[in-house]
């Protein structure tokens, strides 16, 4: 089994995860967005998140200047782009219209963690599963490209929803960190995934997750007893499969 890696380690203020960030064009959450971006080694903006970075941070924005911002800026505003060209910002231009914003600003994060010789555990991206549902999808299919373009965890946050795909192999998800909220999934989002689990409240044992036949939406953690910790989640699989999860945070739930 692998070693227990913690999906919302990102979240805590103590947690260890050194990380680089990356913003989408969708509404962000001020608390998590001040977290992340006090711990991320290197911050960057998908075209219009910039002006969602921009809004959120009114008053405050020289405090929250992303290293980069990339895109065919189709999205992002003048008045947006100027005022980050002339902080110096550096303003990226990816015109290929066969990959979405988001893979684009993951690959270019990638060439500059290796620049820069950075020691990071997980990208995270803040944004991506709210509002339309192609673009929710087309979150999910660039957490697919990720798998042949980098090892490290790329997993996506919105509000109170964590998304993950876990490679082919055995995973060991620690759950324990209080931000966990009720329900988590496993979704064969890319075909068919012969799946085994434990730690979950109906778990897999060797059964096929595929659309159509049966998909684990609407799970939850295996009860423990009062005041003791919960148990990490195990997966194993033959195929990449989407982990999702609900976070509780700040009298938000899940």
């Amino acid at each position: 089994m692998d070693e227990e890696w913690t999906p919302l380690d990102c979240l805590l203020p103590s947690g260890k995860q050194r990380i680089c960030l990356i913003i989408l064009n969708q509404p962000l959450d001020k608390d998590h967005l001040d977290i992340l971006w006090s711990k991320a080694l290197l911050r960057a903006c998908a075209d219009g998140a910039a002006n969602q970075l921009y809004n959120i941070t009114a008053g405050d924005r020289d405090n929250f200047l992303p290293d980069y911002i990339s895109g065919d800026f189709d999205s992002i505003t003048e008045e947006v782009k100027a005022f980050y060209a002339d902080k110096g910002c550096k303003l990226i231009e990816t015109a290929d219209q066969d990959l979405t914003d988001y893979t684009k600003c993951l690959a270019i994060m990638l060439e500059e963690i290796q620049r820069r010789e950075l020691q990071v555990d997980t990208i995270v991206t803040l944004g991506g599963l709210a509002g339309r549902f192609d673009q929710t999808m087309a979150s999910v299919e660039t957490l697919f490209h990720a798998q042949s373009m980098t090892q490290l965890p790329v997993l996506i946050i919105q509000e109170t929803s964590l998304a993950y795909l876990l490679r082919p192999g055995n995973h060991r998800l620690g759950v324990n960190t209080s931000l966990e909220g009720e329900w988590c999934s496993l979704i064969p989002v890319g075909g068919p995934c012969q799946t085994v689990t434990t730690g979950l409240k109906w778990n897999l044992n060797n059964q096929v997750l595929q659309f159509g036949k049966l998909v684990s939406t609407s799970n939850t953690y295996e009860p423990t007893a009062p005041g003791s910790p919960r148990k990490p989640v195990t997966v194993t699989t033959d195929q990449p499969l989407l982990w999702s999860m609900g976070i509780h945070i700040n009298g938000k739930t899940d």
